[in-house]
């Protein structure tokens, strides 16, 4: 079992049972998947920069990333209907504790000039979403391989539907936000 989701268990939901005042385990917040995407789009000009963007994102996921498509076409881009312009991948499960345990303890203290990430980034229902412009802030990644510099945006959906118990949730797990 992932080391971060026993942690939820026994340590943060007594906590967050006594902050947010609720007696029903089911009503915490809790994370129900994390979506990474990478949007490609100097794809159009290279369409290797496709294969190493999968590459990649496999190994900092692992797993699978689905290929994203251009759903119109748009000739200021140059961009035609059915091209390839990006990849995503949709953690569940233990995946996805491992992955948030290792971007809070490993990936964010190794950006350069890191000051915390934003409290404001919630959407309204508890979800947060944060962007990291290089892949190369994961361990996983070795430099010396990277073709291409790609950002990524990661996107932590949370039940518990408000943003006040998503955010003491990330908070107790010890997401660093910016004061």
């Amino acid at each position: 079992m992932a080391r971060l989701l026993e942690r939820y268990k026994k340590e943060y939901v007594p906590k967050l049972k006594e902050k947010l005042g609720l007696t029903n385990t089911l009503a915490l917040p809790r994370f129900q998947k994390i979506v990474i995407n990478m949007g490609i789009g100097k794809a159009v000009e290279n369409k290797n920069r496709i294969d190493a963007g999968v590459k990649d994102l496999a190994v900092i996921a692992g797993q699978k990333p689905m290929v994203t498509r251009a759903r119109k076409s748009v000739a200021t881009f140059r961009l035609r209907q059915g091209d390839a312009i990006g990849c995503m991948v949709t953690l569940r499960g233990a995946r996805m504790y491992e992955f948030i345990d290792r971007l809070i303890a490993i990936v964010l203290p190794r950006i350069r000039d890191f000051r915390g990430v934003s409290p404001k980034a919630f959407d309204g229902r508890g979800n947060y979403s944060l962007g990291l412009t290089e892949q190369v802030v994961f361990p996983e990644i070795n430099l010396d391989q990277v073709e291409f510099i790609q950002g990524m945006n990661i996107t932590l959906c949370i039940s518990g539907g408000s943003d006040a118990a998503s955010f003491e949730l990330l908070s107790l797990m010890g997401m660093p936000f910016r004061k």
